[in-house]
């Protein structure tokens, strides 16, 4: 008998509301953006981050429409196991993770004395690595 396939994704869910952050006047979020991984970018804001920022969690849903700017807020995942896109350095199962500032995550940086004020940036513990293109972690 085969082991049946099981969706983990479900498991630990906490969810928040944010607002999104803007560049000239448009929202940095679209609906196309939904799934990726996001930071804080500002007082109560998300967004992408910079390359190796913290990881806030991952953008499940926005409210309203592309075409309202600046009304939307958005519904992110910011505890439990989830799945995220995944860019270079490639993470392994144990590492953690921090955003890549398009909204996938990248394997942390290594651990080091110089870690910035508040501690290390990394996030989450990687449980499953899908090649190139997702890895599922644990964020806690």
């Amino acid at each position: 008998m085969a082991i049946r396939e099981h969706n983990l994704d479900s498991i630990g869910g906490l969810f928040a509301t944010f607002k999104i952050h803007q560049t000239a006047g448009n929202d940095d979020l679209k609906d196309s953006d939904i799934g990726k991984a996001v930071a804080i970018t500002g007082n109560y804001e998300i967004g992408f981050g910079a390359n190796g920022d913290p990881l806030l969690g991952k953008l499940i849903d926005l409210s309203l429409t592309d075409n309202d700017k600046g009304k939307r807020v958005a519904t992110v995942q910011i505890s439990g196991i989830m799945t995220l896109p995944v860019a270079a350095v490639i993470p392994s199962i144990g590492n953690r993770v921090v955003v890549n500032g398009s909204g996938s995550v990248r394997q942390a940086p290594v651990l080091t004395g110089y870690d910035p004020a508040g501690g290390n940036v990394a996030r989450g513990t990687v449980i499953n690595v899908n090649g190139t293109t997702d890895v599922t972690i644990i964020l806690n």
